[in-house]
Parts: C-alpha cells; structure tokens; sequence
C-alpha cells in the first residue's frame, strides 16, 4: 500500500489506517478474538497506521491492540492513541501535566509499550487549542520519553487552524468526507504548507456511505448509531458526520452511480478521501476481517476523475451543505 510521509512526525503512514473506536465500545459487541483477525487483516492489506483512544471500551480498544503487538504484530505499526476524554468532568482545567502522565502512563500499560508513538488531544474543549501551557505540557511528555509526538483530534475546521499553527503539533485529525467537505478549503492546504498530517476519521460517515443502510435499518442501542442521533452523549457530528439520516441517504443514492466498476460503495468514499491533497491517512473502522480487507483493497483503486470528484462536488452542494456546511 502506498505509505505517505508525515514531515512533523518523521514517519511514513499508510494511505488507509484502521480506526479501532469499534474494536472497544459505541458499536455493539466485539469479542477479543474476532477483534485481533480485524488487526491482522488490516495490517495483511498494507495498512500501517491504527489509530485508538484511552476511553474506546475504557482501554479495551488498546488493550486489543497491545495483545496483537506482543502476539508479532508490532513490526512497522504505528500506534496512534488518544486522551482527555477520561476528565471528568471534561473541561479545560483538567488538561494538567499531572493528568497527561497518568493518561499516558495507562495508555503506555494497555498498549505495552515504553513510549507511545502518537498521542491526539481527544477533542478537547475548544479554549485547550490556545492555551500555550498545554503545548508546553505535551512538550514535556515528549522531553520525558512517554511519547514520540503529539496531534490533536477537532471537531472544527478553527480548532484545526489554531493546531496546524502550533510548531509541536505533528498532526491534526478531523472528519472529512463526501457529506463533510468543509476542511478542502483551508485546513488541507494549511497542515500540508506546515507539513502537519492530516488523519481523517468517519470517512464513510458511521457507515451511512457503505451504501448498505435504508430508512428501515436499526442499530443496537448500544451503538452511537442509535443513542447520540441528535447528540445526547458526544457531538453530533461524530454520527452520521453531522447529517440527518434521510439527507444521508438521499445522498448516497445520487452517488452510487458515480462508484468505478468493481468498487463497493465503501471503496469509493475511501478513495475519495485519500484522493484529496494533504491527506496523510484515512482511518475506517472494521468488524471484520473482510470488511478490513476491502477497506485497504481501496488503495489499490486507480485516482477518480475529475469529471467524478466534480459529480461527487454537486451531489455535496446540492443535497448536504445546507445541513452541515456552517457548522464544523
């Protein structure tokens, strides 16, 4: 698989990573098992990027990974984790040194490692973003050798902006996809001007552009699928990217025609992604082994035209940006 460089984190990552929210909680069960056969057959495809966090399954997601590293999975896996999200309550305040080391501490215990190779800022209340101390903060983790670098994870394209311009930030995650184009315009050229890796989450907006969803799909009240449609537990935009069901669904009836022949739907939305410049790496979740397998499978799709990704544009500004477009 192709593997793209990150300046600030001095490492390569594969264009299409794996995002293990799934593997810990939020999306119905998964038991361990089955859990390391998705690891694997994502790291068979190429992929070399997982991206976790400290609160999917309260540490269930990175123990899962931490067992696939010791079993021999570990070579050439980049593991990126995340905290904050365990403050409770979560506001600014708890962004202290003293909660960082503990945060990393247990991250470091679940994964098994000594040093974490990226470690994300969850999300943080938005006053964290320009708070010089916390920066400083991280700083020091990395000065103390719990970590290697430091990204952030943002819901907003001005949380992007403000990160992008911090000289120790090695990363910015977001969502961007066909129903969240909003990034495109400035946080991309900006992280790729400041050599910041973009990595990009809810690609296939909670699994709305796999195409496999219709006005009479349920989903297990365990999964945020069900429980956070109108933001009850975590930002909205974290479900379905932010966009009503039905607009969703709309939306990807005017896409699938659009898809190359022999891709799934899925495929499509991954190239999609990876086809946009600035773009480090893309981390769709997986349930299975087959579904890992075909997620990295769309690397291997040729680029889209530009007479699709100007389809895809139309399909975006007629149906979904009066939902979303001003908000992330």
């Amino acid at each position: 698989m192709e593997q793209r460089e990150i300046d600030r984190l001095g490492r390569s990552v594969s264009a299409i990573g794996l995002g293990t929210w799934q593997l810990g909680a939020d999306w119905g069960d998964v038991d361990g098992d089955s859990a390391v056969a998705v690891l694997q057959a994502a790291a068979d495809g190429g992929v070399t990027f997982f991206d976790t966090a400290d609160v999917y399954g309260d540490g269930r997601s990175e123990q899962t990974i931490g067992r696939f590293l010791r079993e021999g999975g570990a070579d050439g896996i980049t593991v990126a984790t995340k905290m904050g999200r365990r403050a409770q309550p979560h506001e600014s305040e708890q962004y202290t040194l003293e909660n960082f080391r503990a945060w990393t501490d247990r991250s470091r215990a679940n994964l098994g490692v000594d040093r974490l190779d990226l470690v994300q800022l969850h999300c943080p209340p938005t006053p964290v973003f320009s708070t010089d101390a916390v920066y400083d903060r991280l700083d020091a983790l990395v000065d103390e050798g719990a970590i290697a670098a430091y990204g952030v994870s943002v819901e907003t394209r001005a949380e992007a902006l403000e990160a992008i311009a911090r000289p120790g930030v090695s990363s910015v995650q977001i969502i961007l996809n066909m129903m969240r184009m909003g990034p495109l315009e400035e946080v991309l050229p900006a992280a790729r001007e400041a050599g910041v890796g973009i990595i990009v989450r809810v690609p296939l907006a909670s699994g709305l552009l796999s195409g496999r969803y219709d006005e009479n799909t349920t989903f297990a009240p365990n999964d945020h699928r069900t429980f956070n449609r109108d933001g009850q537990a975590f930002d909205v935009g974290e479900t379905f990217a932010g966009v009503p069901f039905a607009t969703g669904l709309e939306a990807v009836r005017r896409l699938v025609p659009l898809a190359p022949a022999g891709a799934t739907m899925a495929q499509f939305a991954l190239r999609w992604v990876i086809d946009q410049p600035g773009v480090s790496t893309v981390i769709p979740g997986a349930r299975s082994p087959e579904q890992a397998k075909a997620n990295a499978a769309a690397a291997d799709l040729e680029p889209l035209s530009a007479d699709v990704l100007a389809a895809v544009e139309e399909v975006y500004r007629d149906v979904v940006a009066p939902e979303v477009a001003g908000r992330w």
